[in-house]
């Protein structure tokens, strides 16, 4: 359920037969010919599908994350990382402060990877709160669909490319653009990476059917349901 869609009296009622909660963290920055928003939209998604049926309350998604290697590709937002430790740091106090004590962080961007340390700090200091950092894309059961699918798979190529983060009157290329080294990415400047990556997709198809889009989306809620529901100290 969305805490958007609840008063703090319901919250507060909530939290005497329940601790979860879920907050969905993307970022916004260039996916090729695909929404900019492609992160925040799936994090989002895919946490309110997978905690609807536990009816654990998912808050807004952060929009923005870590990604100045994009920076030469016009709308991206990066954080810096010190900035954006300080915001996830006060989220989270601000969710144990009013007594959540199991909380899923639903990540659908891998810059924003530093967070895990972050978690394991803050974890340091909050004895009884236990933060579970969800990589969803990239969870085993789901990264094994993908590859059962088509191994060639990357960022803003076939596999985020689904009916509700393509857009209408956007065409997208029949080809399979040869992969590209992820890792050089990352030593280059942003100008740089633009060259190099041209319209910014990793490498692979830009689209597949939707049939398979769903497989890979199903496999997706069921295993985030999984780390909602199950492994809690």
């Amino acid at each position: 359920m969305k805490i958007r869609d609840m008063n703090w009296m319901q919250v507060e009622e909530y939290l005497k037969k329940d601790d979860r909660a879920v907050l969905p963290i993307g970022s916004t920055e260039q996916h090729a010919q695909l929404s900019l928003c492609v992160d925040h939209i799936l994090s989002e998604r895919v946490a309110l599908e997978a905690a609807e049926p536990l009816e654990v309350p998912v808050f807004p998604g952060v929009p923005y994350g870590i990604t100045p290697y994009f920076m030469a590709y016009p709308g991206t937002i990066s954080l810096t990382a010190d900035t954006y430790a300080r915001l996830i740091r006060d989220i989270l106090d601000s969710l144990a402060a009013h007594g959540f004590r199991r909380i899923v962080l639903v990540n659908g961007h891998g810059g924003n990877a530093p967070v895990q340390a972050l978690i394991d700090e803050w974890s340091g200091t909050h004895a009884g709160v236990t933060v579970k950092f969800h990589n969803w894309w990239k969870a085993p059961a789901t990264w094994k669909k993908v590859m059962e699918i088509d191994p060639v798979a990357s960022h803003a190529s076939w596999m985020e490319n689904f009916p509700f983060t393509r857009l209408d009157d956007v065409h997208y290329p029949e080809t399979q653009k040869p992969m590209l080294d992820a890792a050089h990415i990352r030593e280059l400047s942003p100008v740089e990476a633009r060259r190099y990556l041209g319209d910014g997709n990793f490498g692979g198809r830009y689209q597949r059917s939707d049939q398979d889009m769903l497989a890979v989306w199903r496999t997706g809620v069921e295993e985030t349901r999984r780390v909602i529901a199950e492994d809690w100290p």
